[in-house]
């Protein structure tokens, strides 16, 4: 009993190391990814290899115009529900007619840019991870090589900067959403003028307030692309891994989409 209890314990540890090497492996890999997508937008010009402004704004397409009417319809919904929650609670205090305090700070600071991310990452993270694992088993990645064109250049460098110019951009537009969709839901339970929550809305907040969530959403964006590009790049065994590699970079996305929001909004609040 004592020797099986051993194995148990050894095939554990085992595991737990394997799993810990590759998560190490994996993050390395996203550090020189980022490392060199940022070097080939930097000075890819100056190397007569610039990144093709076409495919940018391709992706631009893709990941912003495209992802509007989701967003909107998440934003809208997102508001009126903190709108509904909020009042229902403090009218327990009677102080429902401060419930713009908390619908303008969250919204601007947590609620817009995690929801926008979190989309983001679904449709367009999937889907650079499923373009490029697709490229990797039908090896157009290893085409790209042999013809001298860099592929993190070709094909990460295009997704990064069309992702951190337009996630920033869906936030701003989330924001706004939001706010509608929280103030409609106050004038109809409160009765107050929608101008006069606009106005409260206003008063409430500052620019601090609309460049923390702007910011969070920059970071956002270069995780959902890295962690696209990785688990792309990292597809093996031909259609079946590209559709879990896919999942896993939704997966990934999402966790650390929330997970890092979380650390951030401890460590500017304290």
């Amino acid at each position: 009993m004592g020797s099986h209890a051993l194995g148990l314990v050894s095939r554990l540890v085992e595991r737990l190391g394997r799993t810990t090497v590759r998560g190490v492996e994996e993050f390395g890999f996203a550090a020189a990814l980022l490392g060199e997508t940022a070097y080939w937008i930097g000075v890819g010009r100056w190397r007569r290899q610039p990144v093709r402004i076409g495919a940018v704004f391709e992706q631009m397409m893709e990941i912003g115009i495209r992802a509007i009417p989701v967003v909107s319809i998440l934003s809208a919904t997102v508001g009126a529900m903190l709108a509904i929650q909020g009042i229902d609670t403090l009218r327990t205090f009677g102080a429902e007619s401060q419930v713009v305090i908390g619908i303008a700070i969250g919204v601007t600071r947590e609620f817009a840019p995690m929801i926008t991310g979190i989309v983001v990452a679904g449709r367009s993270g999937s889907a650079l991870a499923a373009r490029l694992g697709t490229m990797k088993i039908n090896q157009e990645i290893d085409a790209l090589t042999v013809m001298g064109i860099k592929p993190v250049r070709y094909l990460a460098a295009p997704a990064l900067l069309a992702m951190v110019l337009m996630l920033p951009a869906l936030t701003f537009w989330a924001d706004a959403v939001t706010l509608l969709g929280a103030g409609l839901y106050v004038v109809a339970d409160l009765g107050i003028n929608l101008r006069a929550f606009f106005d409260q809305t206003l008063d409430v907040l500052v620019v601090g307030d609309l460049l923390h969530g702007l910011a969070k959403s920059l970071l956002f964006a270069i995780i959902v692309t890295i962690v696209g590009v990785v688990n792309g790049a990292s597809v093996t065994g031909g259609a079946e891994g590209v559709g879990r590699m896919t999942t896993r970079a939704v997966v990934h996305s999402i966790s650390a989409i929330v997970i890092t929001d979380m650390v951030l909004a401890f460590l500017l609040t304290r």
